[in-house]
């Protein structure tokens, strides 16, 4: 009789691992400290058979819009290359089919693409459809423990969006959004309010787009 699997969500807002959670994972929060989240995942991957990289996503592949989900296999990062076995690689093939998402490789930055002007040239030199912050930590840490990843993301800033300023002020330690910090950030360039509506509703249709794939992975990865 195969035992349930153990599996961990890694993600970096609070709003993310609360979609996790309701479809039966367990969750680290990034909460934009690096070093703290890769001791967390470590520690915990220990007793982990998968390890899952959750949320949303910046955009690079020039033709993903806003919600759409992107399902990886594949890590991409300065100088390192992660891929899961074949095995792994043909079962997240049939999810992403099943699903409705795009399969394909994904880039593990250290750091937020901001402008469109990066964003197109990490599409040219890696070819990764989509980048967020969590992604290189889960599959480093998978890969050292010889255990499997996904990477489930959907997108919230397409590749033709520049992020405005206020949009960079760093979350909490509990992965929410420092509205204090954000409102000083806006009224210093109030210019920036129409683009952070606009980030603002592109974002909640991409994690409404989580939802169901994030109940659906749940069925994928429930035994080993």
């Amino acid at each position: 009789m195969q035992r349930p699997a153990t599996v961990l969500c890694t993600s970096g807002l609070a709003v993310e691992a609360k979609i996790a959670r309701a479809a039966g994972f367990s969750v680290v929060i990034r909460a934009g400290d690096r070093d703290r989240t890769a001791a967390r995942v470590g520690a915990a991957a220990a007793e982990t058979d998968c390890l899952v990289s959750f949320g949303i996503a910046g955009g690079l592949a020039p033709d993903l819009e806003a919600g759409m989900v992107v399902v990886s296999g594949e890590v991409v990062s300065e100088g390192c290359h992660w891929t899961v076995e074949a095995p792994h690689l043909r079962r997240l093939s049939d999810f992403a089919r099943s699903i409705g998402a795009t399969l394909g490789p994904v880039l593990g930055a250290t750091s937020i693409l901001a402008t469109r002007t990066e964003k197109k040239q990490a599409w040219a030199s890696t070819g990764a459809l989509a980048v967020d912050l969590e992604s290189e930590i889960v599959a480093r840490t998978a890969t050292a423990l010889g255990i499997p990843f996904i990477v489930l993301r959907s997108i919230a800033d397409t590749a033709k969006r520049d992020l405005p300023p206020a949009s960079l002020v760093p979350l909490s330690a509990d992965g929410k959004p420092d509205l204090l910090g954000v409102l000083a950030a806006v009224m210093r360039r109030p210019f920036q309010v129409a683009g952070m509506i606009g980030l603002a509703r592109e974002t909640a249709v991409a994690l409404s787009a989580l939802i169901n794939p994030a109940r659906a992975l749940r069925s994928l990865v429930a035994t080993t």
